[in-house]
Parts: structure tokens; C-alpha cells; sequence
């Protein structure tokens, strides 16, 4: 359990910076409020920048002695992404995780948190802007769905079915392309393989059932470690691509998630027969 965090606390925090800066600015943004980062599918908004630094404030009025590492601020200095494995306590945020759909004007995006205590990811929030609900999970403690009502319903995932049947999500953009070619050459083993260009909704399916399994190539901290500890917390299997754990910080290396261990050497083994290189 979190004694330093309440995660609850971070999670009204999250729902707050979507009602003061993000909803207002939905499918309102000027040409002038969408910029490229590294590619035309890699972007930043006004409504990112603007919530992340809400959440900072008031993190840090909270929980002073935390670090505070978020996607944007890291994007101007890299320097920080090394204290999510290091720092005694540390808050990473994305203040809009599905950047892309939120600038199209699709309704998929999510803000995130997760807390991590001397490299261990020991809390995570999902907040839905559009649902006003969030799953949360404290390490230990299992994974919860919190209602705008304040029901709270407990997650579990999917019950192991064969891989012919599972349904799953399956992010190629980051694989090297030869890498890329292999595995969705063997994505027909599978019922459905789609992607949904937001992690923290992917997470949300995975960790309530509605998905089997989860497959991508990037892991940086504020795209999955929320949803990785609330996964995991419903009773799903996570490791990153070669079966080691994945620790809050790496960066490198892919993750998988399945229903259980079994299911996850089933689906490795279809996807990776040859091992896993993702280098070329």
C-alpha cells in the first residue's frame, strides 16, 4: 500500500485539470494550439501544456518532497526521465494520453499519474475525461473502476481463452521495420489485434476485460506504468517482451500483457517464435 500518496487525491487532482484545461479546449483548438514533437503522429497541444502544469501546482502543494516528472516537461529536458527510477518518490503525469485523438477531435484520451517509491511503481490513475471516471490501483490492494457517482467496482481481467480467440490491442509504430514486418505478419493468429491510439484506454479494456492482451514496443514511463500496475492489480500478467519484469525505469524493450501467465507464453511464443529483437 501507498502511505505517501494518497492515490485518491491524485486522482481528483487529474479530474480537475481535465474539467479547468482540457475539456474546455476540446475540438476548440486553432491551428496555432497543435505542434508537431518528432513526427506528424507525435504532438503536443495547448490543453497538454496547459493541464500539466495544473497538475504539477498542485502536486507540488501537496506532496512537496516528490519529484514531478511529466511527458511535456520531460520534452524539454530529457534529464528528468532518469529520476523515475531513482527518486525516493515521484509523480509522472501525461496530461493527455492520446494527444493524436484529442487534436482530431476523437473522444479516446485520458490523463494519467502513476506515484513511484524508490523504483517501484506503487500507485496508478486512469482518469476519463468524457466518462468522469477513473480506475486507480494501490500496489497490494487490488484495482478499482470509480464512478462520478462514487460506486466503486473491482477489476478483473479477461478470463485466458485460446490465443485464436483473444482480442487485443497492438502499437507497431515504435517496432524497427523488420521487426514491425514479422509481427504483424503473425498478428492472424489472433480474433482481433486493433490499436486505439491512447494507452490509458487500452489499459482501461485490459484491466475491465474487454481486452485479452496488450503488445507494444515503446514503454516510457507515463504511457504505461498507471496502467501497467492497475492491469496487474486486476489479475493480468505483464512483462516486457523477453519475459523479464518491467521496472518504472526502463524505456526499452516492449511489454506484453495477457490474462495470466500461461496466456502470456502462449501469445509470446506466437508473436516472438524466433525471440524477440527489435533492433532491425
Amino acid at each position: 500500500m501507498n502511505e505517501t500518496i494518497d492515490v485518491g487525491r491524485l486522482a481528483d487532482i487529474l479530474r480537475r485539470a481535465a474539467a479547468a484545461e482540457v475539456l474546455p479546449r476540446f475540438r476548440r483548438l486553432g491551428a496555432g494550439d497543435i505542434r508537431r514533437k518528432t513526427s506528424a503522429i507525435d504532438l503536443v497541444t495547448e490543453a497538454d501544456e496547459a493541464a500539466e502544469r495544473f497538475i504539477r501546482s498542485e502536486c507540488a502543494a501537496l506532496w512537496p518532497d516528490a519529484v514531478f516528472v511529466g511527458e511535456e516537461s520531460v520534452a524539454a529536458d530529457k534529464r528528468l526521465l532518469e529520476a523515475v527510477g531513482t527518486a525516493d518518490l515521484c509523480i509522472v503525469v501525461d496530461p493527455i494520453d492520446g494527444t493524436a485523438n484529442y487534436a482530431a477531435g476523437a473522444p479516446l484520451f485520458a490523463v494519467m499519474a502513476a506515484v513511484v517509491a524508490k523504483g517501484e511503481t506503487v500507485a496508478g490513475a486512469i482518469y476519463d475525461p468524457m466518462g468522469d471516471d477513473v480506475m486507480l490501483a494501490e500496489r497490494g490492494a487490488g484495482a478499482w473502476h470509480v464512478f462520478s457517482d462514487g460506486r466503486r467496482e473491482r477489476l478483473t481481467v479477461a478470463d485466458p481463452v485460446p490465443v485464436a480467440d483473444m482480442v487485443g490491442s497492438v502499437g507497431t509504430t515504435h517496432f524497427a521495420p523488420q521487426a514491425r514486418h514479422r509481427l504483424v505478419a503473425r498478428l492472424d493468429q489472433v480474433r482481433i489485434a486493433a490499436n486505439y491510439r491512447c494507452s490509458g484506454h487500452e489499459y482501461r479494456l485490459a484491466a475491465s476485460g474487454g481486452l485479452h492482451f496488450l503488445c507494444a514496443a515503446s514503454t516510457m514511463p507515463w504511457d504505461h506504468l498507471a496502467g501497467a500496475l492497475i492491469a496487474e492489480e486486476a489479475g493480468g500478467h505483464l512483462r516486457r517482451l523477453d519475459g523479464s519484469p518491467y521496472r518504472p525505469g526502463h524505456v526499452e524493450g516492449g511489454i506484453l500483457l495477457a490474462p495470466g501467465a500461461e496466456s502470456w507464453r502462449e501469445l509470446q511464443t506466437g508473436l516472438f517464435p524466433e525471440g524477440v529483437d527489435l533492433s532491425h
